[in-house]
Order: structure tokens, then sequence, then C-alpha cells
């Protein structure tokens, strides 16, 4: 757990122009927002990482950062603007902050392995490649990850949220923690008295704590990932390795002659074949045996398997469910946890990313699980 140097949340009555940058995953977004009061103004573009940027070095990684940013200031008629523009970075990585605007990454994950970023300052770098670009008059004023990003974008409005939770491409969660109960905390000591916590939650069991959940697909996937032995909690739960877990079971059953008659297309034998997207679509609410389970059979087919029977597809959308509803359970053990802890009687947590987003029953799950977990009287809310 690291403070992030946090200490106020929005409250609406914010004003001003600023720049916003995104990363986190293979898109990374740039954004120009226009803050009055409660009314807000913005435009944004997705630029793509390339894989080779993803896995080079960190001067490569940002430069291209750099190089988005000035197409899309370029594009709003932005550059040769005389006030230097503040700019927040959302950076959804692991990072230990040393200020407001000061982190170091501790680790990569989500398939980022750029050299000479670890133990780095990505504020630093930021800016170094800006001053390399020459024409880009703005100034990172801040650091944070996806996860304050969601729980400030959603006090804006709620002054009930103390809770940010991203179930996406990765998994991570935040808090508002009272000062006196963190150990690690070496700011001042002037009102407010508190700090957003960044959890890191997605190491949760790196210590082995947990290896008593995992199975022998869980501990197989790790082994073979850029970054084993770490990250075991996000890779039980998060959307990079929820496909992955489902195709390696739909396979052993087909191997063992359970489904498709034993059949075993090339692409089910692939890993990371079997995307999280295909989880959601078998999961839809209208995929059903009234259907003929219509959503089922054309992923299937998309994987090459035909000739499918009802007792197929009811199986494959039973391990679908298995899969996702362990990943719900699991994330809801740890926001229960952290609603306990914060112990106000009301709460609301703020969740984004793309397994939330798009599957079809991932808040209700959810939201049955906090429910029987959290202490009597407390109530929550996910916005």
């Amino acid at each position: 757990m690291f403070p992030t140097y946090v200490r106020s949340l929005p409250n609406g009555t914010e004003n001003g122009d600023f720049l916003a940058l995104d990363l986190g995953g293979t898109n990374f977004r740039v954004l120009n927002i226009h803050l009055e009061g409660k009314e807000v103004d913005m435009k944004s573009k997705i630029y793509v990482v390339p894989p080779d940027v993803m896995t080079g070095t960190g001067t490569e990684l940002f430069d291209h950062i750099a190089d988005c940013i000035e197409k899309f200031m370029s594009e709003n008629d932005l550059l040769g603007n005389s006030r230097k523009i503040p700019l927040g970075f959302t950076f959804s990585f692991p990072l230990k902050q040393e200020g407001l605007n000061k982190a170091r990454l501790v680790t990569w994950t989500k398939g980022f392995t750029s050299s000479g970023v670890e133990g780095e300052d990505v504020v630093q770098l930021l800016h170094e490649a800006i001053q390399r670009k020459g024409n880009l008059n703005v100034e990172c004023v801040a650091v944070i990850n996806d996860t304050v990003g969601a729980l400030m974008s959603c006090a804006h409005d709620d002054q009930n949220c103390h809770i940010g939770l991203i179930i996406g491409t990765g998994s991570n969660t935040c808090y508002m923690e009272k000062l006196n109960r963190v150990e690690l905390w070496d700011g001042d000591n002037e009102q407010p008295q508190q700090v957003i916590i960044n959890t890191e939650c997605g190491a949760f069991g790196d210590n082995g704590c947990i290896d008593f959940l995992r199975t022998n697909f869980d501990e197989d996937i790790d082994a073979e990932s850029l970054n084993p032995g770490k990250q075991k909690y996000e890779k039980m739960i998060s959307g990079m390795y929820m496909g992955e877990i489902a195709r390696r079971y739909i396979e052993k059953l087909a191997s063992k002659k359970l489904l498709f008659k034993g059949e075993i297309s090339e692409t089910l034998k692939t890993p990371n074949k079997f995307y999280t997207k295909y989880i959601s679509e078998i999961e839809d609410k209208e995929n059903t045996e009234e259907s003929n389970f219509q959503k089922t059979r054309q992923v299937l087919d998309e994987i090459g398997i035909d000739n499918v029977t009802l007792e197929d597809c009811r199986i494959v959308q039973h391990v679908c469910q298995l899969v996702s509803s362990r990943s719900a359970y699991l994330v809801s053990s740890g926001i229960a946890c952290l609603i306990n802890r914060i112990n106000r009687s009301e709460v609301t947590v703020a969740v984004d990313g793309s397994v939330y987003r798009y599957h079809p029953k991932f808040q209700d799950l959810m939201v049955e699980k906090i429910s029987q977990l959290i202490n009597n009287g407390l109530k929550v809310s996910t916005n």
C-alpha cells in the first residue's frame, strides 16, 4: 500500500483548463478538460501503444507519449500557448509516490517491460520527453493511478465516494484513509487529516497467502506470464487473464471428450485466443437455451468449433459463469474489507474498467457479495 499524497476530494467548485494523460494498457488517451463548477467539457483522443514500444526502452515509450501529446495539441490548437498548461498524468501501474508530482515505478504489469523505467520517477521521464520535443508548453502537476482517477471523478458529483476500483485489463483499488492510521506517511499533518491510499491489491497473495484458492490453471498462467510470482490476485480476476483461464478449462474438458466430442481446434489450443470479451458475450442475458445459445455458437465458430450440441453450449456457459463469478466475488471481498475499515454509514465505490462495463452480470454479482460481507448498518452503492 502506498500513500498517494492526494488529500482532498473535489466538491464541484473547481474551475480551469487542463490536459490529462491516461496510460494503463495498449491504448493511451490524451484529454483536454475545461471545468466550470459542475460543468465539464472534455475532448479526448485515443492512441495505440505499439507492442514494440511496450517492450522497448523507456525513452521510446515516453517519446511516443510526447509525440501523442504534440499531435493532440496541434489538432486542438493548443500549441504556441503562452500559458503553461497544467497536466495530470494517470499512470496505471504500481507506483511509489514521493509527492503529488513525483512517483517511481515499482514494477511493470499488463505486458509492459520497457527498460530503464522501473525505480525511476515517471514524471521526470515524461518532462524529459516533453523537453526533447521543444514545443510543448506543458507541466505535469500531478501523477495518479486510474483507481484514484476514478475516485476523484466520482467524488466531483458524489461526496460519499471514498473508494475507487478498476477491474479491466488489470485490477486495483484505492480508498480514503485517516492520517493517523497511515504508518508510511511522511508528509505534513495539516488539515485535512486524510490521504488516499493506493492499495496495489493486484499484488495481494504474492507472499503465498491465497495459494489455497489457486488452481493448477492459475499456477500455470502465472508461471508462463511476463512476471511470474507477481500480481497473483490480479491474475485470478482481471480481464487480461479471465479468457485464458476459461480457455484452459474448456480445452481440458474437450481433451477428456466431455465437450465437442473431443474436437479441439487449433485456436482453442492456442494461449490467449479465447478472449475475455467472449465470456461477456456467452453470459449475455439473451443468450439462453430458448435462443439456441446463438451467441455461444458464434463464439465457438470464431475459434473453429462447429456442430456443437445444446449440452456443449450449457457447459461452456457454465465454465464462463464460474470464471466470472469467482472474479466478481474475489473483487468484492477486497472492497468489503475497505468498506468495513472506513466504517462510514454510507460509502460510494467508483468503479471503472472493461470487465465491469461490459460483463452483463458483474455489477449484480458484486453488489450481492459485498452486501453479504460488510458489517451491519453500513450501506454501499456503486457508481
